[in-house]
């Protein structure tokens, strides 16, 4: 069979969606300035949509910088890899102040973090290990799994006595293969915002011999109290056995940076294959990256402003009666009891007669009547952009109790 033809009779589990929501539901182009409010299909929109946690995608001295560093450097240097001829100084300028922000003795910066992810997995374990994951672990760790010769037990999400359960099988098992345990979650699920446990695993460290790899893409800027993370957060970043964050987030950049041991990231920088085959981070985005930092550090206020919007939007569409799950960061879900039937049409009014635009997340994610409308809140919304969002959700929600939406897509999609 030609591959092309599998193409033909089958467009993949996202694919199918494609005539009806590209464009709209998927691929959907913002535009204007990286900002609350931005332009939709030509119309104006508040936007609940972009990880720029702390506003630094348009700080006007993060800009500055940006444009003088790529001015003065371009896109191409360094050329070549890390391991070959892309090594600079400001490489290793950044990774001692991550090192040091984060509290860890080294750390070692990646061109790109979901690359970064698969790669730090794929190095640290052999056949003979096996890996301890969260079964909401992000796509990036998903693909992390799958270079993974040995055995990976999963956990039920955030439920400790299940993933204690599985470090017992994986204790019985490595007893015999003379392997190691890796367990992995995250510090923040994007998706629904709840926290890893991150205390109650590192507790198990009392009790069975494993490392701890946590991905902290959303806790990074946003948690603890000097925005180190939600190792910080909970007291355990001194447990945190490999810290990793990505820049796409709080850092409004590109890249991202993994933290640990010295001799566990000297031992990275020489095995990382997404790093050791792959261009190094520009020059521009390297100094980019070591601005932001410094910005983070220097201006305290940008997280304490995040949290305001944080606890007034989540205090505010609470007391509306919307359901936000488990919430405990910024990242806020916002779950309503409707037909798969009806989403389009909900989305349609959210977005056409409100100019909300937010993310929407549906089956398989979420359960088939069920949708999650996911806001991120920033540093740079308003506490008057949190009324109105707070009054018009107010109104959705009691047009789906109410039935209101057509069991139909809407018109424009058909």
């Amino acid at each position: 069979m030609d591959i092309f033809d599998k193409i033909k009779s089958t467009t993949g589990s996202l694919g199918q969606y494609s005539e009806m929501a590209d464009g709209y539901f998927m691929f959907p182009k913002l535009e204007g300035e990286i900002a609350p409010r931005m332009k939709f299909r030509g119309k104006e929109v508040l936007s609940w949509s972009l990880n720029n946690y702390l506003g630094l995608a348009n700080n006007p001295e993060i800009r500055k910088a940006d444009t003088k560093y790529t001015e003065e450097y371009g896109l191409a240097y360094p050329m070549g890899a890390r391991m070959m001829s892309g090594q600079t100084t400001n490489h290793e300028k950044f990774e001692k102040m991550a090192a040091e922000f984060v509290g860890k003795e080294s750390a070692y910066l990646l061109n790109f973090g979901y690359q970064g992810m698969v790669s730090i997995i794929d190095a640290l374990v052999d056949r003979h290990d096996v890996i301890v994951y969260d079964s909401e672990a992000h796509a990036c760790i998903m693909d992390g799994l799958r270079l993974h010769f040995g055995k990976r037990f999963v956990f039920s999400h955030n439920d400790i006595e299940s993933c204690e359960k599985q470090l017992q099988r994986a204790t019985r098992l490595t007893q015999d293969s003379g392997g190691g345990i890796l367990v992995i979650t995250e510090g923040v699920f994007g998706m629904a915002g709840d926290l890893g446990k991150l205390d109650k695993i590192a507790a198990l460290k009392k009790k069975y011999n494993f490392r701890f790899l946590v991905d902290d893409a959303h806790g990074f800027g946003t948690m603890g109290a000097t925005g180190a993370g939600t190792g910080e957060h909970f007291g355990v970043q001194d447990q945190i056995d490999i810290y990793f964050a990505t820049f796409a987030k709080s850092m409004a950049g590109i890249g991202g940076f993994v933290a640990s041991k010295k001799e566990v990231v000297t031992y990275l920088r020489f095995n990382l294959r997404s790093q050791i085959y792959a261009k190094s981070l520009p020059m521009a985005m390297t100094l980019g990256a070591i601005k932001r930092l410094e910005v983070i550090k220097a201006h305290p206020e940008y997280k304490e402003k995040l949290w305001i919007i944080v606890k007034a939007l989540q205090k505010g569409l609470k007391e509306a009666g919307l359901d936000l799950g488990k919430t405990e960061s910024p990242v806020t879900p916002v779950f309503m009891k409707c037909p798969l039937t009806q989403v389009t049409q909900l989305i349609y009014d959210l977005r056409e007669n409100y100019g909300i635009f937010c993310s929407v997340v549906i089956y398989p994610v979420v359960p088939r009547d069920v949708v999650m409308l996911r806001l991120i809140p920033t540093a740079t919304h308003s506490l008057e952009d949190v009324e109105y969002t707070v009054k018009a959700f107010k109104e959705i929600k009691r047009k789906v109790d109410n039935n209101e939406y057509p069991d139909e897509m809407a018109d424009f999609l058909k």
